[in-house]
């Protein structure tokens, strides 16, 4: 069955409002409600950056049933591990069944502005592997003395947590994550708008050989991708909201160690024409539906919406009304 979520975009607005859109996806019949981790966003001018605890606690009195998650929050960096582990067990505890770690390698972005080191790929890799090995642990036992090679506890307990774990989801882009995700992970996520064979010959492979090495059935963990969408009555209308995202245009080569938001928003405006090819852009459902349809096939079963523009509210009922019931119709 489809489980179909918001993208609550804390780049794009401030910490009520975004509450307010988290509540009026609830109301519109979304299932799930994601926010994004950043210290900074991706372009100054305009821009937000609440904090993702903070707001995930308002969030969770303020809703009564949406799916809460990060996508995607990074632990060991500005965040030790164990504070983490500490605060997704108080939120579980808020919202009892209704929490779930999204967590990914990181940003130098959001990083370094405040004093952090940013390392190779090879020894971030294996620091956020520690730190969510850590963190599982903090929730399972108590009286935690931990050695790591990153991060190090004294006798911890978490005593708040909930009954069950919070399920931890890990975000990936290239085969190492994909593998561990099938290793070890609760599920799985990913962004839509990329080649083709990123999915199918990369990363739902990866997964499979991860899940099989570990003796995991694949096919039963969660498949959650962020949908880039661009859905308005006005095709033109919608093509001119991507703009304000295109700096996920921007090749990854010309992102790769850029840690100033001013710096981003420049060169993301050398992108600005082509920043609809990040994103599915109709006016009419049938197409769009068309234009969601092959990610269901190849396996995605959390499909967590992305809308471009400053009317949130206008997008969230247009998907509400017209969307969500398709897609529950066709695809289950």
């Amino acid at each position: 069955m489809l489980t179909l979520g918001y993208k609550a975009s804390a780049e794009q607005f401030g910490p009520r409002r975004l509450l307010d859109l988290a509540v009026a996806a609830e109301r519109a019949g979304f299932d799930s409600v994601w926010t994004s981790d950043h210290f900074q966003p991706w372009k100054h001018t305009d821009g937000h950056a609440p904090n993702a605890l903070v707001w995930l606690g308002a969030a969770a009195q303020a809703t009564e049933r949406v799916i809460l998650g990060t996508s995607v929050l990074t632990p060991g960096y500005r965040y030790n591990p164990g504070v983490i582990a500490q605060a997704f067990a108080t939120l579980a505890c808020l919202a009892p069944g209704r929490v779930i770690l999204g967590s990914g390698t990181g940003e130098s972005l959001n990083e370094v502005v405040v004093g952090m080191d940013w390392p190779e790929q090879s020894e971030r890799f294996a620091r956020f592997k520690e730190a969510l090995d850590l963190i599982a642990r903090l929730w399972r036992e108590e009286r935690l003395t931990y050695e790591g090679q990153f991060y190090k506890t004294h006798n911890a307990t978490i005593y708040d947590r909930p009954e069950q774990p919070v399920p931890i989801y890990i975000a990936a882009a290239g085969p190492a994550a994909a593998k561990l995700a099938g290793r070890t992970a609760d599920g799985f996520i990913c962004t839509s708008g990329k080649p083709k064979e990123l999915y199918l010959d990369t990363l739902i492979p990866g997964i499979r050989e991860g899940a099989e090495k570990a003796g995991r059935d694949a096919s039963a963990i969660p498949m959650m991708i962020e949908m880039k969408v661009s859905f308005d009555t006005d095709r033109e209308r919608a093509m001119e909201d991507t703009k304000l995202w295109a700096a996920l245009a921007l090749p990854a080569e010309m992102k790769m160690g850029v840690e100033d938001p001013v710096e981003m928003e420049k060169l993301a405006k050398q992108v600005e024409g082509n920043a609809h090819r990040r994103w599915l852009v109709s006016d009419d459902p049938e197409e769009h539906i068309e234009q969601i349809r092959p990610y269901i096939e190849w396996g995605f079963t959390h499909l967590v919406f992305h809308f471009p523009g400053n009317d949130q509210e206008a997008a969230i009922a247009r998907y509400g009304q017209t969307i969500l019931p398709l897609l529950r119709k066709r695809f289950g």
